[in-house]
């Protein structure tokens, strides 16, 4: 399905809007950055550049070091603010006539498109089809596409190969990978891919990390998009102690330890749909099958459920703000085996 303008869904509503004020005391199944994190051996990196704090921000070391890891030059890379600024630069600074989103998606996209002035197309995803992606419902006019993969909120993974159909020239395909290396063997990526003509990549480093707080992510793309993006960038984006982060959260050590940790997401995962499964006779249905740190359910009532989950303790996220979904979805970051077990306990309380 294809509209050109979505109303009633509030694009800059985001998961952290459930912990705050009087949720700031509920076990947080709301936010999808890991929640051991970050680790000690980080955070003394990160205390480690302090002392540095009087100098300006130099990114050279910290985008050698993700170029590497991606095994491309380092004119493919663009240090950010997170992923959110990259979008925002996407947005300001690529000339494009029709963008197009493949919603149900992160909505920052979206909306920072809206904010430079652009009249967004979106191509709705159905659950009928598993929320999957049939490249024949992009138009072929559409000169910008983003998706997520895998994708927030619906946590599916599109096969690498679909993606790359999307590719045209003189178009930008622009696939946020802000999950990715919560799937074991980063499996479907693009990242480091340079035959797939116009692919721009988005990672973040605040997931896995745990540094939303701290801000820093990174763009993949052709030298001259790259350029482009970093002409539209304030003098000094990223600050010291987060360009620090990204030069050893990508190192060996790093790198090894997030492995580990997407194996640990993926059993801690299948825990929680083998709990789900068990509500299936209260309506209760799964997307997917389910490939990231986070899980998006079907619930009657999704609204009363989730206030009643409230008052159990638990924040979990609304769905009703991503386009393509209605006031019946919830989505539910995946939490070790014993908060999940606790959880599914809570749930329980709620659909009676």
């Amino acid at each position: 399905m294809r509209t050109e303008e979505g109303a009633g869904h509030d694009l800059r509503h985001h998961g952290d809007a459930e912990v705050r004020d009087d949720g700031s005391g509920l076990v947080d199944l709301a936010v999808n950055v890991r929640a051991d994190t970050p680790p000690v051996w980080l955070r003394e990196v990160i205390a480690g550049s302090l002392a540095g704090l009087a100098a300006y921000p130099d990114g050279r070391a910290a985008r050698a070091a993700v170029a590497a890891r991606h095994g491309v030059g380092p004119e493919r890379v663009l240090l950010t603010a997170g992923a959110a600024e990259a979008f925002v630069l996407l947005a300001r600074a690529l000339k494009v006539r029709q963008p197009v989103v493949v919603h149900p998606q992160f909505t920052e996209p979206e909306a920072a498109l809206r904010d430079a002035g652009h009249s967004v197309d979106r191509v709705l995803l159905r659950e009928a089809d598993g929320f999957r992606l049939d490249p024949a419902l992009v138009p072929e006019s559409a000169d910008l596409v983003v998706v997520g993969n895998p994708t927030n909120p619906t946590s599916v993974l599109h096969p690498a190969e679909t993606l790359v159909r999307l590719s045209r020239p003189g178009r930008t395909l622009v696939v946020d990978e802000a999950f990715m290396d919560a799937v074991p063997g980063e499996r479907e990526a693009l990242a480091g891919r340079t035959d797939v003509p116009g692919l721009v990549v988005l990672r973040s480093l605040t997931k896995t990390w745990g540094l939303a707080g701290l801000r820093i992510g990174y763009v993949l793309a052709a030298p001259e998009v790259i350029a482009e993006l970093e002409r539209a960038q304030p003098l000094w984006p990223v600050s010291s102690p987060a360009l620090v982060a990204a030069e050893a959260c990508v190192g060996p050590q790093a790198l090894a330890e997030a492995a580990h940790a997407a194996h640990r997401v993926a059993a801690d995962r299948a825990h929680l749909l083998a709990g789900l499964e068990s509500f299936a006779a209260a309506g209760v249905r799964v997307a997917g099958p389910p490939e990231g740190p986070f899980v998006l359910i079907r619930v009657p009532g999704a609204t009363r459920v989730r206030a009643r989950l409230r008052e159990l303790g638990y924040a979990v996220r609304r769905g009703d703000t991503f386009p393509g979904l209605d006031p019946d979805w919830l989505r539910i970051a995946v939490r070790d085996r014993a908060t999940v077990s606790d959880f599914l306990e809570a749930l329980r309380a709620a659909l009676s």
